[in-house]
C-alpha cells in the first residue's frame, strides 16, 4: 500500500481525502489531549510529587489483591500519568496518529477503538500483576505479612495512556504500512510498519527480561497493541466497503 510521507503528506484519494475536508483538530482526539492535561495538573496540585498520594491510591490502576484496588480503574488509570515527559510523549503519539485515524474513522468509531485498546492494556497489566505476585498466598497470611504485602502493593501501580496509543500506533501501521516516518536519532526515514514492529519488540523484550529499575508497563503496551491490530483487522475484513 503506497501512502504518504508522515510529516509532508501527498493525499492519496483513497486515505488522506479527509485533510483538505476537515482542517480543524479532530474533536475526541483533542478532547483527550485536553482531560489528560487537566488530569495531570490535578494530579500535580493535589499530590505535590509524593507517592504514594490520594489521586494514586484511588484512580491508577492496582493488583486485584490490593485494597485500592477497584474496576473503575481500568479507565480512569488511562488519564493519569507519572510525569510530564510521560504525558508529553503519549500526547505527542496520540495528536500524530490519533488525528489521521479519526479523520478516517470518525468520532465515534475512533471513540471506541481507543477504550477497547485501553481496557485491554489494562486487563493485560492486571494479568501481569497476578503473575509477578503469584506465590504469595493471599489467603494464608498472617495479620503482619498481610499489611506488609498491602503496603508494597500500594506503590505497584499503572498510570498512562499508553496501552491505548499503542493500539493507535498498531492500527497507523497496519493501515498505512509504508508511510515514511523520522525518529530522533536515526537520521533516515523508516516506515512505519518496521517503526512500530520495532516497539513492539522493545516492549517483548522488556517484559521477558527484568530490567532493575525499569518501571515501564509493557505488557499494557503489548496488551493495547494486539488488540488495536486485532480490531482494525476485524474491522478491514469483515466490513471493508465503510471501513475508511
Amino acid at each position: 500500500m503506497r501512502t504518504p510521507h508522515l510529516f509532508y503528506p501527498d493525499l492519496c484519494a483513497k486515505h488522506f481525502m479527509a485533510f483538505s475536508r476537515y482542517s480543524s483538530q479532530p474533536p475526541i482526539v483533542l478532547n483527550l489531549i485536553i482531560i489528560n492535561t487537566l488530569v495531570f495538573l490535578a494530579q500535580t496540585m493535589t499530590s505535590g510529587g509524593l507517592e504514594p498520594n490520594t489521586a494514586a491510591d484511588l484512580f491508577a490502576l492496582h493488583h486485584p489483591q490490593s485494597t485500592y484496588f477497584n474496576p473503575y480503574q481500568l479507565v480512569t488509570h488511562l488519564f493519569m500519568h507519572g510525569s510530564f515527559f510521560h504525558l508529553l510523549f503519549n500526547m505527542f503519539a496520540l495528536w500524530m496518529f490519533g488525528s489521521v485515524l479519526e479523520r478516517n474513522w470518525g468520532p465515534k468509531r475512533f471513540l471506541i477503538f481507543y477504550f477497547v485498546c485501553g481496557l485491554a492494556a489494562g486487563i493485560a497489566q492486571i494479568g501481569n500483576y497476578l503473575w509477578e505476585f503469584r506465590d504469595v498466598p493471599f489467603g494464608q497470611l498472617s495479620t503482619e505479612s498481610y499489611d506488609q504485602v498491602q503496603m508494597i502493593l500500594q506503590r505497584y501501580y499503572t498510570v498512562g495512556a499508553s496501552g491505548a496509543v499503542m493500539g493507535l500506533l498498531a492500527a497507523f501501521g497496519y493501515l498505512f504500512p509504508n508511510t515514511e516516518m523520522m525518529i530522533i536519532p536515526i537520521p533516515f526515514p523508516v516506515k512505519a510498519k518496521w517503526a512500530i514492529l520495532g516497539m513492539i519488540a522493545l516492549d517483548v523484550f522488556g517484559g521477558v527480561v527484568n530490567t532493575p529499575g525499569d518501571n515501564v508497563a509493557h505488557f499494557a503496551h503489548l496488551g493495547g497493541a494486539v488488540t488495536g491490530f486485532l480490531l482494525v483487522w476485524y474491522w478491514n475484513k469483515s466490513r471493508r466497503n465503510t471501513f475508511y
